[in-house]
Parts: C-alpha cells; sequence; structure tokens
C-alpha cells in the first residue's frame, strides 16, 4: 500500500519563540515535513529541497537590520520557483501591507493573531484540496 507523500512546509520567521510555536502546532495537528529558517537568506539557500508551501513572515529583518525582509524574500522564492506558494504572515494589520504582497504573488495574506494558525490550517488544507480536484479535472478531461 502506497502510503501518502507527507507535506514539505518551509515556516519562515525571525521570531525564534513564534517559529517553535508554528512548528509545535503544524507537528500536532498535521502530517507535515517541516523545515524552519530564521532567514530569509536560509530560506532560500535551501530552495533545492522543494518546499511544497512556505509560510514567510513579513518582517525578517526585526533582529539583524541588513536581513533581507519578507517581501525580498518572496521576491527571490518566486524568481526561483514561481508555482510555489507562499503565505505572508505579519503582525501589521494594515490592507497596504497585505495588497503589497499580492502584488508580489503571495498566495494570501494572514495577520499573526491568536487565530493565525487556524487560518493557515484552512489556507494550506483548500490550496491543496483545489490542487487534488484540478489533477482529478485534468486526469478525467484527459479521458474525453
Amino acid at each position: 500500500m502506497k502510503t501518502p507523500k507527507k507535506i514539505k512546509l518551509f515556516l519562515v520567521d525571525d521570531d525564534a519563540l513564534f517559529l517553535k510555536l508554528l512548528e509545535i502546532e503544524f507537528h500536532h495537528h498535521a502530517d507535515f515535513a517541516i523545515e524552519t529558517f530564521e532567514s530569509g537568506e536560509r530560506c532560500i539557500e535551501n530552495l533545492s529541497h522543494n518546499p511544497d508551501i512556505i509560510v514567510l513572515d513579513y518582517h525578517l529583518n526585526g533582529i539583524d537590520k541588513n536581513a533581507i525582509n519578507g517581501i525580498e524574500t518572496l521576491d527571490k522564492i518566486k524568481s526561483y520557483n514561481s508555482k510555489i506558494p507562499v503565505i505572508m504572515l505579519s503582525s501589521q494589520d494594515k490592507i497596504e501591507v497585505a495588497v503589497d504582497c499580492m502584488h508580489h504573488n503571495a498566495f494570501d495574506y494572514i495577520v499573526k493573531s491568536e487565530t493565525a494558525f487556524v487560518r493557515l490550517q484552512k489556507v494550506i488544507t483548500s490550496f491543496f484540496q483545489f490542487q487534488k480536484m484540478e489533477r482529478e479535472l485534468n486526469w478525467y478531461m484527459s479521458r474525453m
């Protein structure tokens, strides 16, 4: 019997505590292969590991002011592989920030709050359900 492939999830945040909390939540509630990174640079260095989805903090230069920020990281991810869905996280609840992320081809934007993990789970689940339906539809259409 074939075991289902785990979804490879990259979590990227310079807040070590928040990053660890996310990792624990994802390990506890779902079956993911998770890699965590505290900088955009480290995430980019490891894109060859072929993540299925990336959760990326908007502000990645809070600790190291010379580090690239979330938008720069997003742009580099998209130039590496435009098909990798990237969900942006930020403590900023500003429409301009969300719009900026979407202009840079983020899949979604979620505000860090007490409901952020639940929203992340829903977005990731929806994305992979849609992807599965799309594959099934393509398979069906190829048989016609």
